[in-house]
């Protein structure tokens, strides 16, 4: 067996019980967690350095050096992907802990604050406050596989090129399943979800896990896998016709043509996201103080990026009560600020314009879709430019760029089912303000993922031949599903659109949340994952903002939250359940959710009972991470690693 083959079924072992990290419940987030966290440990190993004294941060080959600019030479070391011949993109840092800076970290979102006010930010601690968004989870697991794997194999073992490399077409467009597509498709690919029927430990015996937490992140399928196994060992003249080829299939997928639009890989959304921010304190304009509008429902990610735009002010609009924007709201808002020209300092010469509109194209806590097309028009008619978060729509609805006269769209991989670390910034040519030479490194950054780009085109072209139509027609049956379900369990409160027959529930995909009378979200979470093997939700979702107007949270309450918080950093605060549905998850697995939470909702379950399946998830957990990072049995490793 040689190195390539070792790193890939550790890295199977991981998909098989891939979740997000330290944001969702139940098995699989507690097994991604602890692969994360202890990939951080075996870097330290492996440059001998103290875990008491240095800490890790894993991020993109420009972060590494944005962050590297911030402290000295001594006090840092940095590992590469790329020198160990791997195209993971991915760069890990060893910081001494009492050189990490303090205050905002200069890249916002997801993942980086605990606590978000309309007015104030607690930012979390390092080194997560310094890894923006989603991190490139299944990549940081494989880079820490192959440092062991070099210790047994030698520092030259993933520097071999696969002979009979096949071109980015045959790659990316054909596989085992190319006869069948629309809901055969769809079928077929279900039965080869990694991780299919992967048995957890439960209260009352083991069971088959289900996930039901799509919207923090998704599985992946064997033809996506596939791709990237193959990526990792092509030559780097092939890798870069790959990174070329995935342009295209975004652009043409996305409705963006070429002319018109770039292509703009990067680390997540998160990170898509803060370079239009950083992109517009380069532009901003003579004579006029430069306003961004969003909404309440936004993301952390589409929120605090605005937030740090010198001499940029923010405005949120509101919503109705299952998370509509107001049109006619947002359309007085521009021709105030930019027909009107009622808004500025006196005296000063200068006015405040709206110079960007940044919207969800689809809410991470109530599912809704908003109505982009109408949006685009508004915002357009008043001199103003439209920024899409669709990190919850590209999976979920057909998208056109220039149909609706999108300037900027952002969304990431990990959510349409190719977890491995690649984002994506698709926006209209020329709206890019920095220099040639950071465009340059920018762009290079996200190209050196190709692994992911390879997965985020396969799973594109996947979606594609199954059909986003087919797509909304299974994922609303299973929405009304589960709401109808959900509706008849005593004390459950659904927020947003709750009646299948709503005239708006065409606009609604299958995120679902959700709060149960007496227990709080978290304890919701853990009861759902430890009596019925279910993975969801619960929290915040950050979208703090939105969370804490759902439940009525008062500014005098928020900031009673905020000091409790401070003092008591592992309090939970209230929050809501989520349900999230994906292509994998089934009817049966819908009722199973909604037999488990009636059990919960008339007999929640005892302590004795908690702690006894909680330490069965700690070892089913350790388990894991032992397959993952243990040398397999049977390899023959050479004598010398020199």
């Amino acid at each position: 067996m040689d190195a390539f083959t070792e790193l890939e079924r550790g890295v199977q072992a991981a998909l098989e019980t891939y979740s997000n990290i330290h944001r969702g419940s139940g098995h699989n987030s507690l097994v991604t967690t602890q692969l994360y966290e202890q990939a951080r440990d075996i870097v330290l190993e492996y440059l001998g350095l103290s875990k008491a004294k240095y800490t890790i941060i894993f991020c993109t080959p420009r972060r590494a050096e944005l962050l590297k600019a911030l402290f000295k030479p001594k006090n840092y070391q940095v590992l590469s992907s790329e020198d160990i011949g791997l195209p993971l993109g991915l760069r890990a840092l060893a910081v001494e802990r009492n050189a990490l800076p303090r205050g905002i970290p200069f890249q916002t979102g997801g993942g980086t604050a605990r606590l978000v006010s309309p007015g104030w930010v607690i930012w979390a601690k390092a080194p997560d406050k310094f890894e923006a968004g989603t991190p490139p989870i299944v990549n940081v697991i494989a880079f820490a596989k192959a440092l062991r794997l070099i210790q047994q194999f030698g520092k030259d073992a993933f520097k071999s090129i696969a002979a009979g490399e096949r071109t980015p077409a045959e790659i990316l467009l054909h596989d085992e399943l190319e006869q069948y597509s629309g809901r055969e498709l769809l079928h077929e690919l279900r039965q080869t979800l990694i991780g299919r029927g992967v048995r957890v430990p439960m209260v009352d015996g083991e069971k088959s896990f289900i996930n039901l937490d799509n919207g923090a992140s998704t599985p992946t399928f064997t033809p996506i896998w596939d791709v990237v196994r193959q990526t990792w060992r092509l030559s780097k003249s092939v890798r870069q016709a790959i990174v070329q080829e995935v342009k295209v299939i975004c652009a043409d997928v996305l409705g963006a043509p070429r002319s018109d639009y770039d292509v703009i890989f990067t680390a997540n959304t998160t990170e898509a996201i803060n370079l239009v921010a950083e992109s517009l304190s380069y532009e901003l304009q003579n004579g006029f103080k430069p306003v961004v509008v969003n909404t309440i429902i936004e993301h952390n990610s589409n929120e605090l990026p605005w937030r740090t735009i010198p001499g940029a002010s923010l405005i949120r609009l509101p919503v109705d009560a299952e998370g509509f924007v107001d049109l006619n709201e947002l359309e007085t808002l521009l021709r105030a600020y930019n027909q009107q020209g009622q808004h500025g300092k006196s005296g000063t010469g200068s006015s405040a314009r709206i110079q960007l509109v940044a919207v969800s194209g689809a809410s991470n806590v109530l599912g809704v879709f908003n109505n982009l097309a109408e949006i685009s028009r508004i915002v357009h008619q008043y001199g103003a430019r439209l920024l899409v978060d669709a990190a919850q729509l590209v999976a979920h609805r057909q998208v056109q760029m220039e149909a609706c006269g999108i300037d900027y769209l952002t969304f990431s991989a990990h959510k349409m089912y190719a977890p491995f670390g690649t984002g994506v910034l698709m926006v209209r040519k020329g709206l890019l303000h920095f220099s040639s030479a950071e465009l340059e490194l920018i762009r290079s950054s996200g190209e050196e993922n190709v692994g992911g780009i390879a997965a985020l085109g396969k799973a594109l072209v996947l979606l594609q031949r199954i059909g986003l139509d087919v797509i909304q027609e299974e994922e609303q049956a299973l929405t009304g599903q589960a709401l109808r379900g959900l509706a008849q369990i005593p004390g459950l409160t659904i927020y947003g659109i709750k009646d299948p027959g709503s005239p708006r529930f065409g606009q609604k995909g299958g995120v679902i949340v959700f709060r149960l009378e007496g227990l709080m979200a978290n304890r919701v979470a853990r009861e759902l994952a430890e009596r019925g093997g279910i993975g969801v939700r619960s929290g915040c979702h950050c979208a703090h903002l939105l969370i804490k107007h759902l439940l009525k949270v008062g500014p005098r309450l928020e900031r009673f939250q905020g000091l409790m918080l401070t003092v008591f950093p592992r309090v939970a605060l209230p929050g809501l359940t989520r349900v999230s549905l994906g292509i994998e998850n089934s009817a049966e697995e819908v009722d199973t959710l909604i037999e488990v939470l009636g059990k919960i909702a008339r007999q929640p379950g005892t302590g004795a009972n908690r702690r006894a399946v909680q330490q069965q998830m700690d070892d089913f957990a350790g388990a894991v991470a032992h397959r993952v990072y243990a040398y397999s049995p049977g390899v023959a490793a050479p004598t010398s690693t020199q």
